[in-house]
């Protein structure tokens, strides 16, 4: 059984599988935690999509929301509201 140790005095060549053994762990680990904690979903579920917005809450609908309140007055929500149509190119806006 010591043959197997050891090899010309020192560890045999078979002490790489150590390593090897670790990194499995511990990508399967991390892979685990991927697909259930950190995306928020269970395994074989797909993960949600950080742009799909629950109940209208894109930046239009915001705005048009804060505009109803009278948190900001017209001039400034069509300035706004160009701002957004220019830069996530939506055409036509709200009206």
């Amino acid at each position: 059984m010591q043959t197997l140790a050891t090899w010309d005095g020192g560890p045999g060549p078979w002490i790489l599988f150590f390593p090897l053994i670790w990194t499995a762990v511990v990508i399967g680990a991390v892979t685990l935690l991927r697909r259930t904690e950190w995306h928020g979903g269970r395994p074989g579920h797909p993960r949600q999509v950080a742009d799909e917005r629950p109940g209208g809450d894109s930046p239009p609908a915001v705005l048009g929301r804060r505009f109803a309140s009278g948190e900001i007055d017209e001039e400034e929500y069509w300035r706004r509201l160009s701002v957004l149509d220019e830069r996530f190119g939506r055409g036509g806006g709200a009206a």
